[in-house]
């Protein structure tokens, strides 16, 4: 019997910034994690958590998003009992402050957290007991990868992170990022290793295509990156 039996698994949609959130539970105990809840959508994802009867007990954000501002903070306000997690390395607020091989237990189920830094110095990648799934915020994008270029960036750092705590799993372990601009839902490490137009090039050429990709600032830098720091309860 494969470990993934009786789990319930959303992946969730905020238009604004594009933003993945996952939803993780035991369909048995009811305990449940969620994975980068955005504001915007507070009510929805609370909403289907009550519809499914489930037992929310970590909100956990892969790191200090500059995108958009977490819901984490006014989540635990609507649902008893949750508690926010993050990396300690990320310097924003959280009732639980997660390092390289943590677990984020729910019922039968936990998600193991490996520390994926570059995009951020705060990056998480958070895996499936058995392997199958990861979750890995802006580290590793479909045929992508998060930007290096603020926040604490850095593209070495970035490359070996992901090559060495993301690529070295399992070749069907799909991978779940925290963003994607073309629709596109899902990866695998098999795929990325191929595909990835970035990160199948040697570092040194991989630090040559980041330090050239003249980004735009993000739009909500300015207002996203003080309240995540606060768990999203900057303003109260």
């Amino acid at each position: 019997m494969a470990r993934t039996d009786g789990l319930l698994f959303r992946q969730l949609f905020e238009k604004e910034s594009s933003t993945y959130t996952y939803l993780l539970a035991d369909k048995t105990t009811k305990e449940a994690v969620i994975i980068d809840p955005v504001l915007e959508t507070l009510d929805r994802d609370v909403k289907l958590v009550k519809e499914l009867g489930l037992m929310l007990k970590v909100a956990v954000n892969t790191h200090c998003h500059a995108d958009h501002i977490t819901s984490t903070g006014l989540m635990k306000r609507k649902i008893d009992g949750l508690k926010s997690a993050i990396s300690k390395c990320s310097g924003a607020a959280a009732d639980i402050k997660l390092s390289e091989g943590d677990e984020i237990k729910f019922g039968k189920f936990h998600l193991g957290v490996r520390e994926t830094p570059g995009h951020t110095d705060g990056c998480i990648t958070l895996v499936l007991c058995d392997k199958s799934m990861a979750f890995t915020g802006d580290a590793l994008l479909i045929r992508g990868c998060g930007r290096t270029d603020f926040q604490q960036g850095s593209s070495s750092k970035l490359y070996q992170s992901v090559h060495e705590k993301i690529l070295s799993l399992p070749e069907d372990c799909l991978l779940y990022p925290a963003h994607d601009y073309l629709g596109q839902t899902v990866s695998t490490v098999g795929e990325e290793l191929k595909f990835n137009p970035r990160l199948t090039k040697p570092l040194e050429e991989f630090v040559k295509i980041m330090d050239n990709l003249n980004l735009a600032k993000p739009k909500k830098i300015d207002v996203a990156l003080p309240a995540n720091i606060v768990c999203g309860l900057h303003d109260v």
